[in-house]
């Protein structure tokens, strides 16, 4: 019976892991109250509930507190979006473009695939029938894209961040379409590619 505790060490060890509760009461006076202290105490201490206090806790203050949301949460573009303007929203795609040269198709050597993460512009072409170019005012923004016309109105959310400032658009006058060709805005290009 080696391998078997005696039932004098399985008291002992018994006592051992729950202790009395008079003991853990005397334990508990003893410790010190900064110990007594858990996750909700992190931080500086609430206001008392009467008082309205200035000055924020918390590192997000809003400036407004009659605000449902501050100008910053709001999306780029969401002020484009008139519901109550009548003009129909013209057809339109997006295509993907990138630019390949025979290194690329024949050797590989830019490590370029078909995928859209090897793009490097985008082409928004939009159908306007019945338009003139003269008539066409567009706004690009990072993300966004605004057209209008007295005809039809376009508020397109990009799928991805273009750069606005190097884009160019041309009015194809027998198709009475628009192209629109946008560089992407590709920070990370020199490490995903290289």
């Amino acid at each position: 019976m080696d391998g078997l505790a005696s039932v004098h060490s399985l008291q002992a060890l018994s006592a051992l892991l729950s202790p009395n509760n008079e003991d853990e009461e005397e334990d508990l006076q003893k410790v010190k109250p900064i110990a007594k202290l858990g996750p909700g105490h992190i931080g500086s201490p609430a206001a008392p509930s009467g008082d309205k206090h200035k000055e924020g806790s918390t590192a997000y203050v809003k400036k407004n507190s009659k605000g449902i949301w501050d100008e910053d949460e709001v999306t780029e573009g969401a002020h484009f979006d008139d519901l109550t303007d009548p003009r129909p929203q013209p057809e339109y795609e997006i295509v993907m473009k990138q630019s390949v040269g025979t290194e690329d198709l024949f050797l590989g050597l830019s490590r370029k695939d078909p995928s859209s993460m090897c793009c490097d512009s985008m082409l928004v072409r939009v159908k306007l029938p019945d338009t003139k170019a003269s008539d066409l005012v567009l706004d690009v923004r990072e993300t966004f894209l605004d057209l209008r016309t007295p005809k039809y109105k376009l508020g397109l959310h990009l799928p991805h961040p273009v750069q606005k400032h190097e884009g160019n658009a041309r009015f194809i006058m027998e198709r009475e379409e628009l192209e629109i060709t946008l560089p992407m805005n590709r920070p990370m290009d020199c490490i995903n590619l290289t």
